[in-house]
């Protein structure tokens, strides 16, 4: 797990698939995936699968281009949208 962003609105959080284990085979398809969590409604989202792929293309092109605060922010809240998961501390 790696913290990728931290606002007051927003954290980014990757999720990188588990190395085997003393001797366990890999796993076959390696999965990883993005939380988002927004604080301002306390409500995250868990990107996998295509919408993982799509947020890491955006990461990419970030890397490239600095954005600023507000178009990093601008991008998340639309993420933010699709948040139906109430935040639960574990």
């Amino acid at each position: 797990m790696q913290m990728l962003y931290d606002s007051e609105s927003f954290v980014v959080v990757h999720m990188q698939a588990n190395e085997p284990l003393n001797g366990e085979a890999a796993p076959r398809i390696p999965r990883h995936g993005f939380e988002i969590v927004d604080k301002r409604s306390n409500k995250e989202v868990y990107l996998d699968g295509p919408w993982a792929e799509s947020f890491q293309k955006q990461i990419t092109a970030w890397q490239l281009n600095t954005p600023t605060q507000e178009e990093v922010e601008q991008t998340l809240d639309g993420y933010a949208e699709l948040a139906q998961n109430p935040l639960v501390m574990h």
